[in-house]
């Protein structure tokens, strides 16, 4: 009877253990980190990805990538990494923690980006996959270019450029390149210097214009040091510089000072002329009535 007992516990025991061992693999990722936030373009971005789960050793062997795509990618050999299901250290936290190092295009504009990624287990339904929203912040400037003033007597182009980002830019340089409204006749590139957030300056140039819009090439360095270039446009009118050039509508100040000169040194010369004539005539006379 005792046997009985003993081979009833014994089969419920291992009835039991069966049951447990074959709890079913469920698998859930998140992203629990992002370093730098935001991410920042032509620059590495580190996340770290949390997989649940994984302690189960009916998951059998577990797979884990992530799908390179713009503005992400990753070297190919880290792209897929595995694990087997069980595994896990005593007293530390059963979950897998998977770090990726991540390259963000240089040309990635502000904003957050999809980065998918798949996982499976060798014991389950094939790749799952999952999206996770990566933030970036695109350092790129922005500019504001208008002309200031031109000068019709030494073909002086003045451009004015504002700053109108939020960041701070270095190594500013302006280049008009060949254009039918425009006529450079000296160098064609000013090298203007660094230019804070919101701040302004001025660059001139030897030229002659024409009615209409004039194309400027702006390059500049970023905050992470890449240079980048981008192409504005101004309009010329030049009615707006018409009236204010002096060499055509004025005559130097010098040149009635000289006149005024030269008028005061006639009359003093035709006074004294007549003084002296004068003088000579009632000479005579006096000599006469002797």
């Amino acid at each position: 009877m005792n046997n009985k007992f003993i081979f009833l516990f014994i089969a419920l025991l291992l009835a039991n253990i069966l049951l447990i061992s074959s709890e079913p693999c469920v698998l859930d990722v998140s992203l629990i980190n992002q370093d730098p936030y935001p991410a920042i373009p032509n620059d590495y971005v580190k996340v770290v990805f949390q997989m649940t789960g994984t302690s189960n050793p009916e998951c059998g062997l577990i797979s884990f990538e992530v799908v390179p795509s713009f503005p992400f990618s990753v070297e190919e050999k880290e792209i897929k990494k595995t694990i087997k299901g069980g595994t896990y250290i005593k007293d530390y936290s059963p979950n897998w923690m998977i770090p990726y190092r991540l390259v963000v295009n240089k040309n990635a504009l502000d904003g957050d980006y999809d980065l998918e990624v798949k996982y499976s287990s060798s014991t389950s339904a094939p790749f799952l996959g999952k999206k996770f929203r990566i933030n970036i912040e695109n350092p790129a400037a922005d500019f504001e270019l208008h002309i200031k003033d031109y000068s019709y007597k030494t073909n002086e182009l003045t451009i004015e450029i504002l700053n109108i980002a939020e960041t701070d830019i270095e190594a500013l340089t302006l280049e008009i390149p060949k254009q039918d409204t425009i006529e450079i006749k000296g160098a064609n590139r000013v090298v203007v210097g660094d230019l804070d957030s919101n701040e302004y300056t001025t660059a001139d140039f030897e030229a002659i214009p024409k009615n209409g819009e004039i194309q400027i090439n702006v390059l500049y360095t970023d905050q992470i040091g890449v240079r980048r270039t981008l192409t504005k446009t101004v309009t010329f009118d030049s009615s707006y510089f018409a009236l204010s050039n002096e060499d055509q509508t004025s005559t130097p100040v010098i040149y009635y000072v000289l006149l005024i000169i030269v008028v005061i040194l006639i009359i003093w010369f035709i006074f004294r002329r007549r003084k002296k004539k004068q003088e000579r005539i009632m000479h005579r006379r006096g000599m006469a009535k002797l």
